[in-house]
């Protein structure tokens, strides 16, 4: 049976379902995560000028913006400042009243030098005048002076008229001037005189000048355009408006600039949330679709990531939209994500979903465009700089690389276009060293927590239960030391061929340390920890009892894993390294008792368990146990020999269909069969034979002859 490429594989049903169901879960609630925030917050309100504030607000973080309620106030004021704009005095005016007056003062002359009229009807008829008005009083005085007076006053009327008509005279202004006509009379004439030239003339005062509405508005005009922008500012952490005070409208733009308030319907807000998610579980779709990791083929593996990413997007978007208190949203140990997926379930699944949680995170916040590659380059460079994390130092040194990166994106994203003071400098940089500390501590402390809890695979967890002195493999020396060197032959052949091949190396490595643990119950029944030249315990069994003893290692094997605690991965190991293959020699044996006739046999009692491996990394130890054992017990003496019974082993495995649930390729399988052959070649060479030294051998045993 020929082995499938890996690519063409059909995932299984249940498995493709349960991907489904959980991308559509973790889309609703990181949707929601992004949009209920909005929903909810008290930032959006129906906030207007010059009512009562509903709380206290104050800057999140230090803003500089063109204010333009500030700048439509010193533009109203410059505008307000201009003073109307008036023609010139019209000289046209000024002659029209003159002549006015002139024939009034004629008039006057001609009724007071009437011989033939009355004293009553010289009243009376310059009383007439419909040019002024003058008293009775001033009439009757004008009536008795004497020729050369009269004379002399109209030629003093005239003047003042003039005098007077020579300024500018706006409507507004005009009772003012002709208040003022009384002191612009000669001193020459007495008291009763002046009054009666002030009374003649301020009837014949009128405006000269005309208001000019286009001069007025283009004057307006440059004056607002003089005004230059006004910019306000507000530094972290200040305060804007308390709790009752009247908001005043440079206050509202101030919360609406900071966004800590929105007065709109946030429409825009949920349909860009809902394309940035859609986006975003595409793009994380279509890149594992294409990669075929081995947690995608896992429920658990599966729910537990989709639980650490929902909860991420969950705590991330309560955290970073509290604008309470200033930099929270530096603040956040984002990376830690990456850090945790990376350490569980390898570096490019932290990335994808540490790419993932950083746009998302910072969405539709005041300082997105800052807050997204501060925590996107904090993400990348900590997962790569954290790699396989074999080391509890690693994850120290992530975190000073997350704190790094995190410094680096402020200096290009933040201070160029804030333009920071000293104490916010350092304020920031003290958030991103936090941020580093602890996204590793955090990770460190969770891949731990999850490993033990729920039976998740670790680096650091296989490299300690790898150690010579872990209490199982002390037991396992102890028991059953060839089975011991035979595990440690086949972790190193499995190790090699998972380095070559891209599967999981340190996993394979413990995973076959501890794959025939089992035989410590029954050590001596299995021939490679039987002394030298002692009688073989399987001649005197019957075929289907040693096979059940055989058999046996497994789930004895499987029990010491669970007594011990090993990662529930190890597990597979123990169970998977046989598959569901028979034990061989055991039904050759009962074929034979049988007179040859294998149909009088049940093979299902020869038959392990399984299940059939189902891991590449599974795979790979089923092939190195067999390869191991063949070898040393047919002890080839050339490469080609090597080569046969390492291709066997693979034939034979592929006829059983042992590797059908496995992802190897054919050019998998070529790269391994190299990797034990060379191997393999260098463990079991042939070897000089030296000859005894007899006499150096006798006198250390007798000591030296006489």
């Amino acid at each position: 049976m020929g082995i499938i490429p890996a690519r063409q594989r059909q995932t299984p049903r249940r498995i493709r379902v349960l991907q489904i169901i959980l991308l559509a879960l973790v889309s609703i609630i990181s949707y929601g995560a992004l949009v209920l925030p909005l929903a909810l917050d008290s930032a959006v309100t129906t906030v207007q000028a010059g009512d009562v504030s509903p709380n206290d607000y104050q800057a999140p973080r230090s803003i500089q913006y063109e204010s333009q309620v500030r700048t439509d106030e010193a533009r109203l004021a410059a505008e307000n400042a201009v003073t109307p704009v008036y023609a010139s005095p019209d000289p046209t005016v000024a002659r029209r009243q003159i002549e006015r007056l002139r024939a009034a003062l004629q008039y006057i002359t001609l009724v007071r030098d009437d011989k033939s009229s009355t004293r009553d009807k010289k009243i009376s008829d310059i009383a007439a005048l419909s040019d002024v008005a003058l008293q009775p009083k001033t009439i009757e005085k004008i009536i008795v002076l004497t020729p050369g007076r009269w004379d002399t006053l109209q030629q003093e009327s005239l003047s003042v008229l003039e005098l007077v008509l020579r300024r500018s005279i706006r409507e507004q202004d005009l009772d003012s001037v002709r208040r003022s006509v009384p002191s612009l009379v000669s001193l020459s004439l007495n008291e009763e005189h002046a009054a009666l030239v002030a009374e003649l003339v301020t009837a014949f005062v009128i405006p000269n000048s005309v208001y000019n509405a286009d001069l007025t508005e283009a004057a307006k005009q440059s004056a607002r355009e003089a005004v230059l922008p006004v910019f306000e500012e507000y530094k972290a952490g200040e305060i804007i408006v308390l709790r009752g005070q009247i908001v005043a409208p440079a206050q509202l733009e101030a919360l609406e600039q900071l966004e800590l308030i929105k007065t709109e319907n946030p429409w825009q807000d949920y349909l860009g949330a809902g394309a940035l998610v859609v986006i975003i579980g595409v793009y994380v779709s279509l890149y594992f679709s294409r990669r075929r990791m081995p947690f995608l083929f896992e429920a658990r593996s599966l729910a537990v990531i989709a639980l650490i990413f929902v909860v991420a997007v969950v705590s991330a978007r309560t955290t970073l939209t509290d604008s309470t208190i200033p930099y929270t949203a530096y603040l956040f140990p984002l990376p830690a994500l990456g850090l945790l997926i990376a350490t569980l379930f390898g570096v490019e699944a932290g990335i994808v979903f540490g790419i993932a949680i950083s746009f998302l995170a910072p969405y539709a916040l005041p300082n997105t465009l800052d807050l997204m590659p501060y925590y996107l380059a904090s993400s990348l460079t900590g997962v790569l700089v954290l790699g396989s994390a074999r080391r509890v130092w690693t994850f120290f040194r992530a975190g000073a690389a997350i704190s790094g990166a995190g410094i680096a994106m402020l200096i290009a994203f933040r201070i160029p276009f804030t333009q920071p003071d000293g104490i916010e400098l350092l304020q920031l940089s003290g958030a991103a060293i936090f941020v580093g500390l602890a996204s590793s501590s955090l990770a460190l402390v969770l891949q731990y927590f999850l490993a033990q809890t729920l039976g998740l695979t670790t680096a650091l967890q296989l490299i300690e239960i790898s150690r010579p002195d872990f209490p199982l493999l002390q037991f396992f020396l102890r028991n059953a030391p060839g089975t011991y060197q035979h595990s440690l032959q086949v972790a190193n052949l499995a190790e090699q061929g998972a380095e070559l091949i891209g599967a999981d190396a340190l996993l394979t490595r413990v995973g076959a340390m501890f794959h025939d643990v089992g035989k410590c119950m029954n050590p001596m029944f299995f021939i490679e920890n039987q002394p030298q030249g002692q009688t073989n315990t399987h001649d005197d069994l019957d075929p289907a009892e040693a096979s059940a003893t055989i058999i046996a290692h497994v789930p004895d094997g499987f029990a010491l894993a669970r007594q011990h605690r090993l990662p529930r991965r190890i597990d597979d190991f123990i169970l998977e390294h046989h598959g569901t293959m028979i034990t061989r020699y055991q039904h050759n044996k009962a074929v034979e008792a049988a007179g040859g006739d294998a149909s009088k046999v049940d093979m299902e009692k020869f038959r392990y368990p399984g299940p059939r491996p189902r891991s590449r990394e599974t795979a790979l130890l089923m092939l190195a146990d067999g390869s191991e054992a063949r070898a040393r017990a047919e002890h080839p003496q050339t490469e080609e020999a090597l080569r046969k019974i390492v291709l066997s082993t693979i034939e034979s495995a592929q006829k059983q269909g042992q590797l059908d649930n496995t992802q190897l390729t054919l050019r998998d399988l070529s790269i391994i069969t190299e990797a034990f052959v060379t191997i393999l070649r260098g463990t079991h060479h042939p070897r000089v034979s030296y000859p005894q030294e007899e006499s150096a051998v006798q006198n250390i045993i007798t000591g030296p002859r006489k």
